[in-house]
């Protein structure tokens, strides 16, 4: 076992990645994943297996398949460990296991995770310690706000944004867009909110907001997510319909039909289409819209004047749209009506999703003398032929074809594999991460070698 595979295993998801990891429990191929663990040092496999076995009750086992990784120094197995450990009752063995050696100088991500394990041991003051020397950093002073939801802590969380919070309100009239933690404020909102006080979030945030006492769109969309919330539809008509309607009229939409007013929620966003001067952002909620009320082809419609544009295309969105609601030819009909300039504009991307979608619509003969028109070395040819290969049942021209691409990633292989049931032989085919990390290194080395 080799740390620095185990890193890049994490940076690039490379070996046996999350995705085949989801698709072997998927088919019940637990034990599969414990062999890879054990045998090839998979981080992915071990960490999902832990997780399984332990809500299976096996939590011995579960320590079992992480000790190695956990002897080896892997910090992420070490998180894991004191996980299990906690669901046995064996607090002290947990925290001596997530503990760094040198809190002050352990990495953010190592404090918050650390901070963590300690909220779940009952040690939340010591976890707000930990995360105190870190809260100019707006992820971790999300972390403290998530981890200590319930704790009891509000009043003492709520002190350590306000500082923050003030900061950020004088940043944008200074000109200091780069201020952080630039989510101070929504955060102090939801911290009001959650301890009852939301009164007084809606008043301190929206009084930020109509001063433009803040920095980032998240913010206000906060506030809006806070209005909505609090059925507050008169500040959320307000604010929706305003200055700020390219972000907020989608959530008044949204609550209009939440409370069973979606023709007004309808009327309200094909008078901003018609009128705004930029209306592209209000297509894409009118569509949500009407697709949720079963009414697609009108969907369709809304989104087809900005099929051809180029800023604001919702033409991928919809196509996803037919898809999901098994209408392919649909989709395949909407990018034939492509004229030739779109077609040269997005070759590739044109190509690969009519291939796919005529896949996906059980058109396997034609979706292949399709392939073969389109140019080799496209992005994706390959692994979309092979799998149409696959659904029409032709397994072995489906591997071949895969094993004859050296661009093809060794997991591809392996995904067809266990999509037929032949998971151990999937898995028992990849190259080992060190392989795979070696084989990574000399194509970087090669693409420095001719910049």
């Amino acid at each position: 076992m080799n740390i620095d595979d185990l890193d890049w295993q994490i940076r690039t998801n490379g070996g046996v990645n999350p995705r085949l990891v989801k698709l072997l429990l998927e088919r019940g191929e637990l034990d599969v994943l414990i062999k890879a663990a054990g045998e090839r040092a998979e981080w992915f496999c071990a960490e999902a297996s832990a997780r399984e076995l332990c809500k299976a009750g096996e939590f011995e086992r579960a320590l079992n398949v992480l000790k190695p990784f956990v002897e080896a120094g892997w910090r992420p197995a070490r998180w894991e460990a004191a996980d299990v450990l906690l669901h046995l009752g064996r607090v002290d063995e947990a925290l001596d296991v997530a503990r760094p050696d040198d809190v002050t100088q352990a990495p953010e991500h190592v404090c918050r995770n650390f901070a963590e394990v300690l909220v779940k041991a009952g040690k939340v003051d010591e976890a707000i310690e930990v995360l105190v020397p870190h809260l100019d950093r707006g992820w971790l002073l999300s972390a403290l706000v998530e981890l200590t939801t319930g704790q009891g802590r509000d009043k003492l969380v709520l002190e350590l944004i306000a500082p923050r919070a003030e900061k950020v309100r004088t940043a944008r009239a200074e000109g200091r867009w780069n201020c952080e933690p630039s989510n101070a404020q929504e955060l102090q909102a939801q911290v009001l909110e959650r301890s009852g006080r939301a009164e007084e979030a809606v008043r301190v945030l929206g009084g930020d907001i109509a001063d433009d006492r803040y920095l980032t769109q998240n913010t206000l969309e906060a506030y809006a997510e806070l209005l909505q919330r609090q059925g507050r539809m008169e500040e959320l008509r307000e604010l929706g319909t305003g200055k700020h309607s390219h972000t907020v009229l989608r959530y008044y939409a949204r609550a209009l039909e939440d409370r069973g007013r979606a023709e007004e929620a309808e009327t309200v966003l094909r008078r901003f289409i018609a009128t705004a001067e930029h209306p592209g952002r209000f297509h894409w909620p009118l569509i949500e819209l009407l697709s949720r009320r079963g009414r697609l082809d009108e969907a369709v419609e809304v989104g087809r004047p900005t099929f051809n544009a180029d800023d604001a295309c919702l033409l991928e969105s919809v196509l996803h749209l037919l898809h999901e609601a098994g209408r392919n030819d649909d989709a395949v009909t909407i990018l034939d009506e492509r004229d030739d300039e779109f077609v040269e504009e997005h070759p590739s991307w044109f190509r690969m999703n009519r291939l796919w979608l005529l896949g996906e619509a059980g058109r396997y003969e034609e979706a292949l003398a399709y392939a073969a028109t389109v140019p080799a070395g496209t992005y994706g040819l390959t692994a979309t032929t092979a799998w149409i290969l696959e659904q029409s049942g032709r397994v072995d021209e489906a591997l071949a074809l895969l094993r004859s691409d050296a661009e093809v990633s060794a997991w591809e292989v392996a995904e067809v594999l266990i999509r037929q049931g032949r998971a151990a032989e999937g898995i028992s085919g990849m190259p080992s991460l060190a392989e795979l990390h070696e084989a990574d290194r000399r194509r970087k080395a090669a693409v420095r070698a001719t910049a």
